[in-house]
């Protein structure tokens, strides 16, 4: 039977509360299911991680890629920019033998083709960061006051990260333990969600959260 471990990500924790760009990335995964995949197969496990395209060292992605290495799944991901943006890291990961992915977006794209796109958006990508310079710089020259954080943007800013703080502390005792013993983030975010604790939102964990309380409390 055919395995997939599904990884979705988004670029900031507001998206990842939010929901944006989450939806868009389902509904790509579910229509190469329902119309792509070999049949039949089985979805062993979801992962969600709110962290930069830029970033390499991201741990929810490791863990996924752990899984589709001891299992023999293939990570299933909406986008190729999803995994990452940078052709150096995809590369790497095509010539791991063991570290097996698909793209939904691109179903019938092979691994030569999937090395082109990367190279081609990462190089789009250097191109319009190169002009947005460009542009900062000639408005910066005419006198425009670029940059700078309104007051009471700082002070709710504050406010959020100091509620945030607080929420990480009252779990930290359930945490740091389980995370001394060796304990992935998602088998904390289970074991928080069997003990009946709620996100700030009062839903369920992901390793996502568990990682930023991690982050929080360090």
């Amino acid at each position: 039977m055919k395995k997939y471990v599904i990884y979705k990500r988004v670029s900031t924790e507001e998206q990842a509360r939010s929901e944006l760009g989450l939806k868009a990335q389902e509904r790509d995964i579910r229509l190469f299911l329902k119309n792509y995949s070999e049949t039949p197969f089985e979805v062993i496990a979801e992962f969600t991680e709110s962290e930069t395209g830029k970033n390499n060292d991201r741990p929810i992605l490791a863990e996924a890629l752990a899984l589709v290495r001891k299992t023999g799944a293939e990570l299933l991901v909406s986008k190729l920019d999803r995994l990452s943006r940078k052709v150096s890291f995809i590369a790497t990961l095509m010539d791991d033998p063991k570290a097996k992915f698909r793209v939904a977006s691109m179903p019938h794209a092979d691994k030569f083709q999937l090395h082109i796109y990367a190279a081609l958006a990462e190089q789009e990508r250097e191109f319009i960061s190169a002009r947005t310079k460009a542009a900062l710089a000639e408005a910066k020259a005419k006198g425009a006051k670029l940059g700078g954080i309104r007051p009471n943007t700082e002070r709710r800013n504050a406010a959020v990260q100091a509620g945030a703080k607080d929420r990480a502390d009252k779990v930290a005792a359930f945490v740091l333990p389980m995370r001394a013993q060796g304990a992935s983030l998602r088998e904390i975010a289970e074991a928080l969600d069997k003990g009946g604790v709620k996100t700030a939102r009062g839903g369920t964990w992901q390793a996502s959260q568990v990682k930023r309380v991690l982050e929080r409390l360090g």
